[in-house]
C-alpha cells in the first residue's frame, strides 16, 4: 500500500521544473510580433518597387539606397540590377520569415507543449517527426539559404564591396555550410537505429 501512495510533496518540484518550461512561452510570442515586423517590412519594400516600377523618383531612390548602392549615382529609372537585388531581399525576408516559422511552431512543440495538429489539414509534414536533432539541421539548412541570398547579394551588387567584405562573406558561408553538415553528421551517428526502427 504504501508503495502505491505517493506523496503530494515527492513531486512538487519535479513538476514546478517542468512546468518552468512555460517560461519560453513569451519568447515564442515575441518572435511571432518579430514575424509582424518582417511582413510590414516587406510589404513597404514591395509598395516601394511597384512605385519605383511607376515612375516615383522617392520610391525609386529609396529601394535604391536600400539595395546597398549608396556609392552609385543613382539613375531616373528602375534597372535590371536594382530589381534583381530588391527582389533578392524580398526572397531574404521570406527565408527568415520561414526560419522563424520553423523555431515557433518546432521549438514549442519540442520544448513546450505538443500542438494536437494530427488530423489538422494544413500540418507542416515535417511536424511529423520532428525533435531537437531534426530542429537543428532544418535550422541549420535555412541558415545556409539565407546566408546564400547575401552573398548572391553582395556578388551582384560587388563593385560597392571591398575584395574584404566579398572574402569574409565567402568564408562565413563556407562555415554556415560546414556547421550544417557537422551537426547533421553528428546526429547521424548518434542515432544510427532511426531508420532500422522505422523498417520494423
Amino acid at each position: 500500500m504504501s508503495n502505491n501512495h505517493k506523496s503530494p510533496k515527492s513531486g512538487l518540484l519535479p513538476s514546478f521544473i517542468f512546468a518552468s518550461r512555460w517560461l519560453q512561452l513569451p519568447l515564442y510570442l515575441g518572435l511571432i510580433l518579430a514575424q509582424v515586423v518582417y511582413v510590414f517590412h516587406f510589404w513597404v519594400e514591395l509598395v516601394h518597387l511597384v512605385e519605383a516600377a511607376l515612375g516615383n523618383q522617392d520610391a525609386l531612390k529609396a529601394i535604391f539606397e536600400a539595395s546597398g548602392q549608396q556609392g552609385a549615382t543613382p539613375p531616373d529609372h528602375l534597372t535590371e540590377t536594382t530589381i534583381m537585388l530588391v527582389v533578392l531581399g524580398l526572397i531574404d525576408v521570406v527565408m527568415i520569415s520561414n526560419l522563424l516559422i520553423m523555431v515557433i511552431v518546432g521549438g514549442y512543440e519540442t520544448f513546450v507543449s505538443r500542438m494536437n495538429l494530427e488530423d489538422h489539414p494544413d500540418q507542416p509534414e515535417w511536424l511529423d517527426h520532428v525533435n531537437a536533432s531534426v530542429l537543428k539541421v532544418k535550422l541549420g539548412t535555412a541558415i545556409i539559404g539565407i546566408s546564400s541570398i547575401h552573398l548572391l547579394k553582395t556578388f551582384i551588387n560587388a563593385e560597392n564591396y571591398s575584395d574584404k567584405a566579398l572574402i569574409a562573406q565567402t568564408v562565413i558561408h563556407i562555415a554556415f555550410l560546414l556547421s550544417a553538415m557537422a551537426i547533421a553528421a553528428t546526429d547521424r551517428i548518434l542515432h544510427p537505429a532511426g531508420a532500422s526502427h522505422e523498417k520494423h
